[in-house]
């Protein structure tokens, strides 16, 4: 079957981008799943709403027992990766060693896809570690975090859908390429259904910021190993996160 003839709703794809993006328990028709492949991108942007959600949940309950700004940060730090299987930064910190600690595409290749961590993955996680905490305790000080959590839940993942999009697969194998291209309808979807998150949080203002980061590492992966990997969607994902962080302890009230 054509991509063009897939469907471009089906009832299966947000349980599939859940059992594929969290840890979260959901019933999934795992064939049918399987056959939709990456025609469930759409959903990508809520997913991350829906992380954005159980996030600020749990800051807003730890915010009510009086716990300190800088320890509702950290935990609710810990929850995201608890919840999504630290998939994201295992991604960022394959990217960081394989993308800078190899000379040519194949060798960096090679490196991302061991399963040990070198120093440039260690950096990558523990600074971007201490980035997202500094600037999540500044969002919870502020009591902004039901919607800057939803938003940068969903434009984050919404970015790894544009690199699905615009970028080969720089490899013949692996979550990325099991998972294959998206058809062009679909990643249209997922982009208005950003936009509307995005505009019901009040947050428009970041998707520029969204896009710049995932670009940026569009340009990175493409000139480093030639395409995108499933590292690669990871990292950019960990990578568009901390831009919107940022720019959001910096710009909000």
């Amino acid at each position: 079957m054509h991509k063009d003839d897939i469907a471009l709703l089906d009832i299966v794809d947000l349980p599939a981008a859940l059992g594929l993006l969290t840890r979260l328990p959901v019933a999934l028709n795992t064939e049918r799943a399987t056959a939709r492949g990456a025609a469930a991108v759409w959903t990508y942007p809520l997913v991350g709403a829906l992380m954005g959600v159980i996030l600020a949940s749990a800051a807003a309950l730890m915010n009510a027992i009086g716990l300190p700004h800088g320890i509702i940060a950290a935990l609710v730090l810990a929850l995201s990766v608890i919840l999504t299987g630290a998939m994201h930064e295992d991604g960022l910190a394959d990217s960081a060693d394989g993308l800078w600690g190899g000379w040519e595409p194949a060798r960096r290749l090679e490196i991302m896809k061991d399963s040990h961590i070198g120093v440039y993955g260690v950096c990558a996680i523990a600074l971007t570690l201490l980035l997202r905490w500094m600037a999540l305790t500044l969002i919870v000080s502020l009591g902004a975090y039901w919607t800057a959590l939803i938003v940068v839940g969903a434009l984050s993942r919404t970015g790894m859908v544009g690199l699905m999009a615009i970028l080969p697969h720089a490899r013949s194998s692996g979550l990325s390429h099991a998972v294959g291209r998206p058809p062009e309808r679909a990643v249209w979807l997922a982009l208005a259904i950003a936009a509307v998150i995005a505009l019901l949080c009040g947050f428009l203002w970041l998707i520029p910021v969204a896009l710049i980061a995932a670009l940026s590492c569009a340009a990175i992966a493409r000139m480093k190993i030639g395409g995108q990997t499933g590292d690669i969607l990871g990292a950019t994902q960990q990578i568009t996160e901390i831009a919107m962080l940022l720019a959001l302890t910096v710009l909000l009230p």
